[in-house]
């Protein structure tokens, strides 16, 4: 059989060629039939379905996605050019579909849906926090961060870091040791604390130790959606991490918000954040928000006409979709009950697992246990700067949604 090119070959099922025919990025290791030229962890492989090139990708045994494929072209050639182009390629689309405020802070690559697999690039003003998952791209990120660098660089954009967040377990299944810090390819400041502004909102981003790469951007246009609608309202934010839906609420002349997490650190994070914005409609409380709804529908009392919900994943695995959703039920009921008729609720799921049409089913079924009607208002997804792609189920995990209860 005739190599394509002089990359190892990896021979892979009817099924795995139906799979990559649909669009899906992915091999496998159940898919994989033979292993020819014996491969690197990390090396570029063709991935052929008898004598059919299907395409070219990244290579690991360690990983239950053996080759991660990067290009279905076999005329390509996967130099510092390439690269360079792809860089440009992200940076264009973020130009094209977000307001120029927005580029400032915006996710710069969303994995697959970029065609950059297994990473993460997120903009916070001056820095840039990275998270490589797939050990291929973690071999060649010296050519992908000057990619990406010298790119914002020539278009007169000020980088002053690059911060490493590959501080994920998930590095592990990928045969990657874990750690963060600064990437010595450029120079750096001496504090991984920026400052950026979303929606008119200041917020201090710790690069360093905020949760995932520092800051949750994909919600951006949801927390502007909310900010619309509270005016005068008494509102509950649960869950509120660094207070980002509270605020905007408050910034919408909400009447008041309470903002709650049960992580004390979150909270005083969002207490300087409101204080940096001169927002004082707001307040914050460290509490479990399980115990305090249930406290609240106990008491039967209606304190709140507006109640937000952006709870983390409750699952990140198919085998715990049961839980999560039992989980996902109880604060919507709860949620439900507590609210005046004619009050508002807004609600949502970042797990790929819980889909949308899981997540609308728990909606309806904790409607009914409530003896409530809900008047839908919007159904939002996440940010444009995290694209989905239609072939590529694990690009789409945001559901969200805004009701009236009736």
């Amino acid at each position: 059989m005739k190599t394509i090119r002089q990359y190892p070959i990896i021979q892979i099922t009817k099924k795995g060629k139906k799979f990559l025919q649909e669009g899906h990025p992915w091999v496998y290791e159940g898919e994989v039939v033979d292993v020819i030229n014996n491969p690197e962890d990390g090396q570029l492989v063709d991935v052929m379905a008898n004598n059919t090139y299907m395409g070219t990708g990244f290579y690991n045994s360690h990983s239950k996605i053996r080759v991660r494929l990067i290009s279905r072209n076999a005329n390509d050639t996967f130099d510092e050019n390439f690269w360079y182009r792809r860089a440009k390629y992200a940076i264009q689309y973020r130009q094209t579909v977000m307001p120029d405020e927005d580029f400032k802070c915006c996710r710069l690559v969303h994995g697959e849906a970029d065609q950059f697999p297994g990473l993460t690039i997120d903009r916070f003003n001056t820095l840039l926090s990275v998270q490589f998952v797939c050990l291929g791209m973690d071999k060649i990120k010296d050519v992908i961060l000057k990619a990406f660098y010298d790119i914002l660089t020539e278009m007169g954009e000020n980088i002053e870091g690059i911060y490493l967040r590959n501080d994920v377990s998930i590095r592990k299944l990928e045969g990657m040791e874990e750690y963060k810090g600064w990437y010595e390819g450029i120079s750096h400041p001496d504090s991984a604390l920026v400052e950026i502004i979303e929606n008119g909102i200041i917020y201090q981003v710790d690069v360093e130790n905020g949760q995932k790469t520092g800051f949750f951007l994909d919600q951006k246009y949801n927390r502007k959606a909310i900010r619309r609608i509270s005016k005068d309202k008494t509102i509950l934010d649960c869950f509120t991490h660094t207070g980002s839906f509270g605020l905007n609420a408050a910034k919408g002349n909400a009447k008041h918000v309470t903002s709650v997490d049960i992580s004390s650190s979150a909270i005083e994070m969002a207490r300087e954040n409101a204080r940096r914005n001169h927002l004082d409609n707001i307040s914050f409380e460290v509490c479990d928000v399980f115990d305090l709804l249930t406290q609240l529908d106990k008491e039967k009392k209606h304190p709140y006409d507006f109640i937000i919900l952006d709870p983390p994943a409750f699952t990140k695995s198919r085998n715990t979709i049961k839980d999560a959703t039992r989980g996902y039920k109880e604060i919507n009921y709860r949620a439900m009950k507590i609210l005046p008729r004619g009050g508002y609720l807004a609600t949502c799921s970042c797990s790929h697992f819980m889909s949308d049409e899981l997540f609308r089913k728990m909606l309806a079924d904790a409607a009914k246990d409530a003896n409530v009607a809900l008047r839908q208002i919007e159904a939002r997804q996440q940010a444009c700067d995290h694209p989905i792609l239609w072939n590529v189920d694990e690009t789409n995990y945001l559901k969200f949604y805004i009701f009236q209860v009736c």
